[in-house]
């Protein structure tokens, strides 16, 4: 029997709540260091309601912190996020019955949180519901995490945002290890997108070596990672 569209997009819902863990403290260190690089509390939150994009906001606040211009900081922040490019390609192979506008708002959706569990389940029915339902709940965590910060940032120590910004690397990892675990293909990959990153570390500055070797990486996953696909209609 076929889940209703209600009930597909609330597991996908159910399927985000590790990112929620993770987003709503990791949301509040960037809005920690947003307003100590001097932004008001309606930018800091307004910066993750329209960019939504953790790592490129809190390069950005700290750019904007040591004085850079507007386009030094956009045009780093595009760069940082060129992996979205490949990233948002894998997510919409999934949907390819979805409508134009809906494969847009769910684009908007794609962080490499969402990505890592939304690749990594299998047969699911209706994809571009359970992707919606992920990316929302994701979404909304994230600003409600920066809204705390925001309003919170006159009291809070200092020393938390560093405590708390460690919090994404570890949600990451957590959602990483039991994929990797019951696929040999990805656990491959990450090892050879880690090997890379270490190599390009020599010859280049370290955030220019990340850009390259997750843009290699999530490129060798377009063939490498199976991504769920729509069930067969008639299968109950």
């Amino acid at each position: 029997m076929k889940k209703s569209g209600a009930s597909v997009f609330w597991t996908g819902a159910r399927l985000g709540i590790p990112v929620i863990l993770g987003y709503i403290p990791v949301g509040i260190a960037y809005a920690l260091i947003a307003r100590q690089a001097g932004f008001s509390v309606l930018e800091t939150c307004m910066m993750s309601v329209f960019v939504y994009a953790g790592a490129s906001e809190m390069m950005a606040a700290g750019m904007y912190a040591q004085g850079a211009g507007i386009a030094a900081i956009v045009l780093a922040t595009f760069i940082l996020n060129l992996r979205h490019f490949i990233m948002s390609a894998c997510v919409m192979n999934g949907m390819r019955s979805e409508k134009r506008a809906f494969k847009e708002l769910a684009a908007f959706g794609v962080t490499d949180e969402v990505f890592a569990i939304y690749t990594t389940q299998k047969k699911l029915e209706r994809p571009g519901l359970v992707f919606l339902g992920m990316a929302l709940i994701s979404y909304l965590s994230w600003n409600l995490g920066t809204v705390i910060g925001a309003v919170a940032s006159d009291f809070l120590p200092a020393l938390l945002t560093a405590a708390l910004g460690v919090a994404m690397y570890a949600m990451f990892i957590s959602l990483l290890a039991p994929s990797v675990r019951g696929n040999g293909r990805l656990g491959l990959l990450v090892l050879l997108t880690a090997a890379v990153n270490t190599l390009l570390s020599r010859f280049l500055d370290s955030g220019w070596a990340l850009i390259a070797s997750t843009l290699a990486g999530a490129a060798a996953g377009v063939f490498f990672v199976e991504l769920p696909k729509e069930e067969d209609a008639d299968a109950d």
